[in-house]
């Protein structure tokens, strides 16, 4: 469980002293003086949420090709991103960090810019090139990558919207295409170099009927079903912008021997608790935040969504950090529930009190429960032969481990 690391949040956490950005990194993701995130995603490129012109790790100028990749370089993600990403890493030696592109270069997609088209058949192989060319600096730089996801919401053009203000990285895939590229290049690739690197394909939304701009589940569907594709697939990630979370389950009843993931999406208040719970219901075996910091203008952001709220956020003007209910709430399950922890069945009398229960390895169960009412909520919990009752504070988010 996690959030991103994104340029936006690594830029706020950069304009901290030394000493205050290792305690505000400590905060996230130290196992037992932090949150515990654990898991978190960074990306490959620009996404939407940075204060940086939009860039790649192949820029060219004009109508220059450049499909050998001799110029390939990471070097801008040296300024705050990779400094962000190693001092992470030093407070967690166990986190794992997620890396997922918002488009190719430019000169190889259909629009010749990073803003929508698709990626031309012709540069399948440069791209898949491509990823192994960012793990492998990233490596040399102390980051290992976990895993990629080949596109960022592949059912996005941002090259269609008439409004410049839309006009952000994006690149259109349908399942076919990214069945085809892993199938192809990706996973021979990887198999080819040595990259242990975990392909998620996907990484969308979970509606069950397609939408415009957004295939649903049929999309992995399309790529799973076929062996060649489907042999170098580790996990599916999904996003939660339309459709619920029974999509997610719908998909996974399907697939069962490939876990799901929730790569996307952040949840506030008590509202986001339920959800999150509701989202491990369904399958997921994890939970992504997207963007962990804002400043006081809700940036820096050149895209065009605008993060109302984040977990943390930062005055740049007294440079002060506030860490919001939502920070707490999270830590509520990233803190408790651990890597590799399994879920477990939960039976409960009352369906007004959503709940989520987790054995971890070391033999541990915690129960996460919400209690959304304005009153005090009296409950008991099997505890090995006895039940232990315990009252439920109103409007709270309550973790139990036994």
């Amino acid at each position: 469980m996690g959030s991103s690391l994104e340029p936006t949040t690594c830029y706020n956490l950069s304009l901290l002293p030394e000493a205050e950005r290792r305690a505000a990194i400590r905060k996230l993701v130290h196992p037992t003086e932090g949150a515990n995130m654990n898991l978190m995603r960074v990306c490959i490129g620009t996404p939407d949420f940075t204060g940086d012109p939009w860039y790649s790790y192949n820029d060219m100028i004009g109508d220059d090709r450049d499909p050998d990749l001799k110029l390939f370089s990471i070097e801008r993600d040296k300024a705050y991103i990779l400094p962000v990403l190693k001092m992470a890493l030093e407070e967690n030696p166990d986190l794992k960090f997620f890396a997922s592109p918002w488009s190719p270069p430019g000169w190889m997609t259909t629009t010749g810019n990073m803003i929508g088209g698709s990626l031309k058949p012709e540069y399948y192989a440069a791209y898949a090139d491509y990823f192994v060319k960012f793990i492998q600096a990233y490596e040399k730089e102390g980051i290992p990558i976990h895993a990629v996801t080949i596109q960022n919401e592949p059912g996005v053009d941002r090259s269609k919207e008439s409004d410049p203000k839309w006009h952000y990285p994006s690149c259109a895939w349908t399942g076919e295409q990214e069945r085809g590229f892993i199938a192809n290049h990706l996973g021979p690739l990887f198999e080819k170099k040595s990259i242990d690197a975990e392909i998620w394909c996907y990484d969308h939304n979970y509606n069950t009927k397609p939408m415009i701009g957004d295939a649903g589940i049929g999309y992995p569907r399309t790529i799973l079903n076929d062996p060649k594709a489907a042999q170098y697939v580790d996990k599916v990630a999904f996003h939660g912008y339309e459709g619920s979370p029974k999509g997610m389950k719908i998909f996974h009843d399907e697939f069962p021997d490939t876990p799901v993931l929730f790569t996307e999406g952040s949840m506030f208040g008590l509202r986001g608790a339920e959800k999150i719970i509701d989202l491990f219901n369904h399958g997921a075996s994890s939970y992504n935040a997207w963007v962990t910091i804002i400043d006081e203008n809700k940036g820096p952001n050149n895209g065009p969504f605008e993060a109302s709220r984040t977990c943390v956020t930062l005055d740049t003007r007294s440079g002060k950090l506030t860490y919001h209910f939502d920070y707490y709430m999270y830590a509520q399950f990233m803190r408790f529930i651990q890597p590799g922890a399994q879920r477990i069945h939960l039976e409960s009398s009352n369906d007004d009190l959503p709940a989520v229960a987790f054995k971890n390895t070391d033999g541990s169960i915690v129960t996460v429960i919400v209690n959304p009412k304005n009153e005090s909520v009296q409950i008991a919990i099997p505890t090995k032969n006895q039940f232990t009752k315990m009252q439920l504070p109103p409007t709270s988010v309550t973790t139990f481990r036994i």
